[in-house]
This record gives structure tokens, sequence and C-alpha cells, in this order.
């Protein structure tokens, strides 16, 4: 089948079934404020919840620490959930009981607002969303609210990559530098170790100064070069070690520029966004907004009834300009839940990329666990389990927004949720949904799913 009549039946797809998911949560001794250095790093690690371990994609950048405010946590603004669809998923009950799982971990976490997403196996679609999508004018969070989602930008990336791949225009086995010599890194790294993090090439949001260049002018746009000059010297040597690194998946966005001819923002347009009717997802810094963003908060403490800090650098960009065209292609996407569910089951469970592909995200699993990676790690794809049920997907987090969404092989469930706080994981939030919406025992085996060891 040629691949734009395999695209349109993709997006047919998408309003027939359930599609793929990823998610992401958050690291183990993680701060619980977010006015400190480190609060939203670049590793992988378990989350504080066993079962629903997370990568974090987003700079430590972190504005001076504000006084502690005692205003309470904003107010419970938006309607209830609702499900679309016939099928036995699209009931009241239902609808109303994921929503009331969603209010309770916003007021818990004192979290400004958040949106989620469920896309079922029988095509039902659940949507929620709660709180606000911008405290100063009291706009409420709805489900066509889009948010930043961070690191969960490299499952993007990594299919644009992999899609070029199967065009024949480059080799995943291939020297990053025979497609761009002048690349700034070690001339063995191939295309491969830059998708799995096994480059060696250390995190440039690491560097201790970059922080306090990228808070300095909120607004100021960056480019590729900009960043590579906080990269550093290499972790280890290509090939020996899993780094997490948002340099990977920068310098793979420049590799895409160069052997696709257009900017990677352009090339997603046209080989994803569009075919599968994403229309509420776009490459920020370079396309225009598509939907109404949720501003970025940050707090000065952990208490929930703490004042939300807005993060906005009045450009429309979230969480801000600088970070978000630091990030590159590493984490330069906004999207509202809903389509971020369905992008999951368009790329792990649909025709997003083809069968061969498709399977490569997670074979390559089988070559990270040599070295013993925070959680199994593919080409831009993570993978473990949450309540025994396998799962597979990505996480991200910026100062002032978290991105969580995953994929159900087994029970071909995708589910997606967006917060514009960074200091709480929304993992729990995650396992909790699926709780309520899986209520059974899950099987203990998953054919899609690679080994353990």
């Amino acid at each position: 089948m040629n691949r734009p009549v395999r695209r349109l039946l993709a997006a047919f797809a998408l309003s027939a079934v359930a599609l793929s998911g990823v998610i992401g949560v958050a690291p183990r001794g993680t701060p619980p404020t977010d006015s400190v250095a480190g609060v939203a790093g670049a590793v992988a690690t378990p989350t504080t919840s066993p079962t629903t371990p997370v990568t974090t994609a987003a700079p430590s950048v972190a504005p001076s620490p504000a006084a502690p405010q005692t205003t309470p946590s904003v107010p419970s603004v938006a309607g209830p959930g609702a499900v679309e669809g016939s099928g036995p998923y699209a009931n009241p009950a239902l609808a109303s009981a994921l929503d009331a799982r969603l209010e309770r971990w916003r007021l818990k976490h004192g979290a400004p607002g958040v949106s989620a997403a469920i896309v079922f196996a029988d095509g039902s679609v659940w949507t929620g969303a709660r709180g606000l999508a911008d405290v100063t004018t009291q706009r409420a969070v709805t489900p066509d609210t889009a948010f930043s989602v961070a690191s969960v930008s490299k499952t993007f990336t990594s299919a644009l990559i992999l899609d070029l791949a199967a065009d024949g225009r480059l080799r995943l086995d291939a020297k990053a530098r025979s497609y761009v010599p002048d690349l700034p890194i070690d001339a063995r790294i191939t295309v491969r170790q830059l998708l799995d993090h096994t480059s060696g090439l250390r995190d440039f949001y690491l560097h201790k100064g970059i922080d306090k260049a990228l808070i300095e002018d909120r607004g100021r746009t960056w480019d590729a070069a900009m960043s590579l000059k906080y990269v550093g010297k290499p972790g280890a040597r290509p090939g020996t070690a899993w780094i997490y690194s948002n340099t990977n998946y920068l310098v793979l966005g420049l590799i895409a520029e160069k052997v696709g001819h257009a900017s990677v923002a352009e090339q997603l347009r046209e080989r994803f966004l569009t075919p599968l009717g994403l229309d509420h997802t776009w490459y920020q810094g370079e396309e225009r907004s598509r939907a109404p963003v949720a501003h970025a908060y940050r707090f000065a403490g952990a208490k929930p009834s703490l004042r939300p800090i807005d993060l906005s650098d009045r450009s429309g960009v979230v969480p801000f300009t600088s970070v978000v065209t630091a990030s590159g292609a590493a984490g330069s996407i906004a999207s509202t839940a809903e389509d971020l569910a369905h992008w999951a089951g368009a790329l792990y469970g649909g025709d997003a990329l083809d069968a061969a592909a498709r399977a490569g995200l997670t074979a390559d699993m089988e070559v990270t666990l040599n070295y013993h990676p925070h959680v199994q790690y593919g080409l831009g794809v993570q993978s473990f389990d949450i309540d025994g049920r396998p799962t597979l997907g990505h996480s991200g987090r910026f100062l002032g927004t978290r991105a969580a969404a995953r994929w159900l092989p087994t029970q071909r469930i995708a589910i997606a949720v967006l917060t514009n706080q960074s200091r709480s994981d929304p993992g729990q939030l995650v396992a909790d949904l699926l709780r309520t919406a899986l209520p059974r025992p899950a099987p203990p085996t998953c054919a899609g799913c690679p080994k353990r060891p």
C-alpha cells in the first residue's frame, strides 16, 4: 500500500478504533517546590510511585523564588467530563467517576488546571478538564485547551526519523555526521544511538549556566547552535552507556531537516499531523497556535494553597519562548489531551509508521537493557507496567508544565494527561484513571511488549 493511502486510512481509523498512547510521570527525589534548580531535569528515573516510572524533559530553569503566598488554591472551574461514542464505555456513570478522579487529584495537588483523555478499544473517547488555563483572567481549562507536552515531543521526532529511514533518506546505523558534517559531536555517534540515548552526549539542560541564560530573557528565541554551546564534555563513549539527554533529540531535529529538506515543523505537519487529523497539535516557535493554550505556573513551595506564579512571556508559546526554542525537536510540541492520546494510538497501535518501523521502536529495548536504564527505553519510547498492565509511551516536563500519556497494547487503550504545573507528578492520576476505567485485573502477559530480564 502506498504511503499517502496508508496515512489516509490511518486517519480514518483514528475515529473508529482506540489508539495507542504515551505518558510520563516524575523522578524520584524531585523537590516539592518549583523554586530550586533541578526541578525539571533531563534524566529518566523511577517515579515516587512504584507503578509509574518517568522521563522528564525539561530544563532546570527556575525564576528566583517568590515569597510564599497563602491565597487559596484556584477554584474548581470547568464542566464535567464527557464520553463520546456508542460503545459500552460510553456511559454517564463512567464519565462521572473519571471526572471525580480528575478533580480529586487537582485539588490535592493545588494544580491550576488539568486535562485528560482516554481513547477506549471500542472507539469511545472520554475527555475531562478541570481548573484554570489562565489564573489571572479565570479562563477555564476545556478539552480544547492545549498544553506544552515537553519531552513527549520526542515521540514525534523519533517517528519522523523512522519514517525518513523507511523512505530511504537515512540509515539508523549510519554516523550522524554523515548527514550533518559540522555537528559538534563525536564522529562515531550513530543516528540510532541518538534515538535510544546511548550516544554518550551530555544533556545541555544540565549545564549550570543555562538556567540563568534562559530566565534572564524568557522571550528570546534560541537556535540549536546556542543550545549546543552548553553540552560540555561527553558523559561516555558512544555505545557504552545509557544517558538520557535532550541533546540527542535536538541533534536529531537537525538531521531530519537536512535529509528531509524542510523544517521539522513542516515535515511533522505533512507526514503525521494533517493525515492523522491532529488539528490541535503544533510545533511551537515555528507554527501558529492551533488551540487556546494553558499558561504554565510555578510555585514557591509544596502547599496546595500557594498562589500560582505565571511563567508566561505573553508570546503564546508555553511555558515560555526561550526554553521551548532552546529545546528544538526535543520538546517543542503543544497539544490537547485528546490529540495526544490519538497520536499515541496511531504511533504504537496504528499506522502512523509502517510495521517494520513500529516494531523497531521497542525492539531496541533489548539493546539498551544492557546499559541498565532507569526505565526500559527504545527509540523514543518508554516501557513499564501500571498495576501489572504493560504500557508504552513517554513523559514530559518543563518548569510549569507536565505531560503523561501511555498506550496499553493488551487492552488497546490510550491515555494522556496534561497539567500546567510541574511540582506534582501526574503519573498517579494516570494510574487512578486507568483503575477507574479498567477495574478488572490485567492479563499477566503482553505479546507486543519486550521481555523483561
